[in-house]
């Protein structure tokens, strides 16, 4: 006998049948009806409910991040859908894996300016990997399980669907649901080509500086092992971008640091200094390669990546290889020889040392007297963290500090927005990451800045009993603009001084303890307290307002002419090689 359900009763069923567990969304007029039915399903559809819808899509892309897994968000229509809007483009660049559920008006008045109307498909187009409006409740099964595979293989990114409301209400034959393994016109993970894989490995066993380049790609492909087993066997140094952080151990020996504008020293000169790179799983974004005229001016690079359109986009490989990492590196393993390069290990070394005496340690070594650091809030914060603590970030000088002194020890341990720079993402999206990791410790830094962009998400917090340690690193200033005003225009802060708020009052609205740490001697107190304490947390810190994060790279400079201070540049004839 048939079975006849609606359209928003067939959605339900086809996200309990992808093993959806966690929903992050805000109802509103032309959802209803799929909400009407979420309500039938709350056993085993747990929806979070979070303040704005901006906040949602990003908790779900911290959810995301910290799983593995893809992460679903729902609004209405017009504003609910265009909110979501900063959080796709974020998704896009930074790979995260998203079913993106927007309602819609009835499919008699589109085209018409109905109320809360907004052509969504067209919107999102240019920033997600794709995107369909529904016009049947009967396409629903089909639509989705496409998403959800869409979503979650080759290169992850966001998916749109476009649910208008009568089509939530429309009788349909519920027939089952198949999970979607195949899709003709689309190619999930293209065909490892072996010879390729064998003449990358004949070139780095032949190297005399050899380098690996690891970005986020080894974690989407769950190849931290192999890479670290990869580097060891070849004697070969690592270094990561931003979202290839936890890919290794920070204290990992072949660990050499972050690539990048404010990435380690060695990271960065080592790049321009060698003769063979593999690069697995990045795509050479600017802020990575520098001037890319003078970018890795000795080196043969070998770019490993399953994104095609990545290829040869920045910079020019001399050898290509279309594929998943994962699959590359399980390849490449057992054709790397047992090597050793002790003069390029001890460069590295080099680099580790000079950037200690000129950066680490003035950061660190201080007297009771003298405003604070933003490294050594991060540090300590890191030395009485959990080993397994997740690490978000929001976006700005507090996420270069965190990122650079936070110690990581597991895979899937860093979440922050680096494609676009999202500033508020930080707070939603350690909510999604404690959702989706809750036996992990979440520890947030924030800008005074950045946390007032989504500052309401406490809300969430309060309503879900969720504990995260929140830090603020409070300079009263947007400063990451502030630095970039003082270095290159004149020290004329236009617009960047902030009157802030009473920020521990402010968390104790919601319910969550907090304090203020004015000085270096109530630090370690406080951070103590924040650790015992079984709930959210948070700490608002007396940030140097003149405290700038280095090393620091130059627009349109090369990689490896490196700012160590306001008035201070990296003497290259020092390192020995």
């Amino acid at each position: 006998m048939e079975e006849k359900i609606t359209g928003g009763e067939a959605l339900m069923r086809c996200l309990e049948n992808e093993g959806v567990e966690i929903i992050f969304g805000y109802p509103g007029g032309t959802i209803m009806p799929v909400y009407d039915k979420l309500y039938d399903h709350s056993d085993t559809l747990n929806h979070i409910l979070t303040r704005h819808e901006q906040g949602a899509i990003h908790a779900a892309e911290g959810y995301s991040r910290a799983t593995g897994k893809t992460g679903v968000v729902i609004a209405t229509s017009g504003p609910g859908a265009t909110n979501l809007v900063t959080g796709i483009a974020d998704a896009r660049m930074d790979s995260t894996p998203l079913v993106v559920i927007a309602g819609q008006v009835g499919t008699n008045v589109l085209g018409n300016d109905a109320f809360q109307e907004t052509d969504f498909i067209d919107v999102t187009n240019p920033i997600s990997k794709w995107g369909i409006q529904v016009r049947k409740a009967e396409e629903l099964p089909d639509i989705i399980s496409r998403a959800f595979f869409i979503a979650n293989s080759g290169r992850p990114g966001p998916v749109i669907i476009d649910l208008p409301r009568d089509v939530q209400l429309e009788l349909m034959v519920w027939k089952g649901y198949k999970k979607c393994e195949y899709i003709r016109t689309y190619v999930d993970r293209p065909i490892l080509d072996i010879h390729e894989v064998a003449l990358a490995a004949e070139l780095l066993n032949s190297a005399e500086r050899p380098m690996i380049l690891a970005g986020h790609g080894i974690t989407i492909a769950g190849a931290e092992r192999e890479l670290g087993e990869i580097a060891e066997k070849g004697d070969i140094p690592v270094a990561t971008t931003l979202h290839g952080l936890s890919a290794l151990p920070t204290n990992h020996p072949y660990h050499k640091g972050m690539l990048g504008m404010h990435g380690n020293i060695g990271a960065n000169v080592g790049t321009n200094r060698a003769d063979v790179i593999l690069a697995v799983g990045l795509r050479f974004d600017d802020r990575v390669v520098g001037n890319v005229q003078k970018y890795a001016p000795d080196a043969k690079i070998i770019h490993v990546d399953i994104d095609a359109s990545e290829i040869g986009r920045a910079v020019h490989p001399y050898l290509t290889i279309h594929a998943d990492a994962g699959d590359v590196l399980k390849e490449m393993l057992p054709l790397i020889k047992v090597n050793s390069h002790t003069d390029w290990i001890n460069f590295f070394s080099q680099c580790q040392r000079l950037e200690h005496e000129k950066i680490v340690a003035p950061q660190l070594d201080h007297k009771e007297e003298g405003a604070m650091k933003m490294a050594e809030v991060v540090t300590k914060v890191s030395e009485r963290a959990n080993a397994d603590s997740i690490l978000v970030t929001d976006v700005g000088q507090n996420q270069m500090s965190s990122v650079r002194y936070f110690k990581l020890d597991s895979p899937r341990s860093v979440i922050t927005s680096g494609g676009l720079g999202t500033m508020g993402f930080g707070l939603p999206a350690a909510i999604g990451a404690k959702l989706g990791r809750p036996e992990r410790p979440v520890c947030l830094f924030c800008g005074d800045g950045g946390f007032q962009m989504t500052e309401q998400e406490l809300g969430t917090i309060l309503e879900y009993n969720l504990d995260i340690k929140i830090i603020i690193l409070n300079n009263n200033y947007l400063g990451n603009v502030k630095q970039w005003q003082k270095l290159f225009f004149n020290a004329r802060y236009s617009q960047t001084p902030l009157v802030n708020p009473d920020f521990v009052t402010l968390a104790k609205a919601y319910g969550i303890k907090g304090e203020d740490v004015e000085s270096r001697s109530e630090l370690k107190g406080a951070i103590d307290r924040m650790f015992a304490s079984p709930h959210s947390y948070l700490l608002n810190v007396n940030i140097d307002s003149e405290d700038m994060v280095f090393p620091m790279i130059c627009p349109g400079d090369p990689i490896d002419k490196i700012m160590l201070g306001e008035n201070e540049w990296l003497d290259l004839n020092i390192l020995e090689l």
